[in-house]
């Protein structure tokens, strides 16, 4: 005798209803608003990634596209034997571990000092601190090239007449460039500023009061507090600085007339990237180029996002 009841170990599966006629037409709408990001997509970013990608397997030249034959894994055994492109990485990993800690430091100050309460006019100095990040990159190099001349400008007359001494040649001398730069990136740290700021008015105040009824003293409430609370705004702008380090490229080449000047000091990885490409127009190995610079920044990213289990915390506990 066959039974009707079902096994309980099968498990029936779920069938999703149909779609009403407003979801499919909510759907349709959607995507034609989508539609173009999604074109854009594919036509300005998809397809010259892949592109640039089958560039990297050939010695292609723009001014001889006739000429182009696949070289195979030619250009990317180039990498490890050109010590140009070991210069243009030493170069972007100085920056990168001069720059990335302060981008987040100087910027978390700031937050803090424009956070307090005892600080008068706070949304004067708020607007103040965020002002220079609307300035384009162009014009700040120009401003700085001005402020950090090692001759007439007045950062270079301020420690002359603060320290006695004569300042040193920013853009010019090769130990100072990367120093000069860094200060000059600085400058226009006025969105991390502001969601540092968003991040510090979201810690609870109940936190601080039970820590002040404990005991706890100012730094002790900061440490033990504050960075615990705002850890994903901090991990979200380290990740974000760690790619812009690595994609320095603007400043770099104004203040090194694209040459890398002075001595190389400023032939950072994209500078020589750009370089190679569109000045020598070795497309195949500029693309090679660009996209070692993409596995090493995805690397780090997979990293930092793997660590973030250790030291960042969220609201709902993970």
């Amino acid at each position: 005798m066959t039974s009707n009841m079902t096994n309980p170990r099968v498990k029936k599966q779920k069938r999703r209803p149909p779609a009403s006629a407003v979801q499919r037409r909510e759907t349709r709408w959607g995507l034609l608003f989508l539609s173009p990001w999604i074109i854009g997509f594919f036509l300005f970013t998809l397809l010259p990634m892949l592109a640039s990608l089958i560039f990297s397997f050939t010695n292609y030249n723009p001014i001889h596209p006739d000429e182009t034959e696949f070289v195979g894994l030619v250009n990317w055994a180039r990498l490890f034997t050109d010590p140009f492109m070991r210069q243009a990485w030493g170069v972007t990993l100085r920056f990168v571990c001069i720059s990335v800690p302060l981008s987040i430091i100087f910027p978390l100050s700031i937050a803090v000092l424009v956070n307090s309460e005892k600080l008068f006019a706070k949304n004067v100095f708020r607007t103040l601190f965020y002002m220079p990040s609307m300035i384009p990159v162009v014009v700040n190099v120009i401003i700085f090239n001005g402020v950090m001349n090692s001759e007439s400008g007045w950062l270079n007359k301020a420690i002359e007449f603060l320290l006695g001494v004569e300042g040193p040649r920013w853009f010019q001398d090769e130990a100072w460039v990367i120093p000069a730069l860094t200060i000059m990136g600085l400058w226009g740290v006025g969105n991390t500023m502001l969601t540092m700021l968003a991040g510090l008015q979201n810690v609870p105040t109940e936190l601080y009061d039970a820590a002040k009824v404990d005991g706890a003293t100012g730094v002790r409430r900061f440490f033990n507090i504050t960075l615990p609370m705002i850890s994903p705004v901090i991990f979200y702008n380290l990740m974000l600085a760690i790619i812009g380090s690595f994609q320095y490229f603007t400043q770099a080449y104004i203040i090194g007339n694209g040459r890398g000047d002075p001595n190389g000091a400023t032939m950072f990885y994209n500078l020589y990237l750009y370089r190679t490409a569109f000045n020598f127009l070795d497309m195949g190995y500029g693309a090679t180029l660009a996209w070692a610079m993409f596995v090493v920044v995805l690397i780090l990213t997979v990293i930092l996002f793997r660590t973030q289990k250790r030291w960042v915390y969220y609201a709902g506990g993970d």
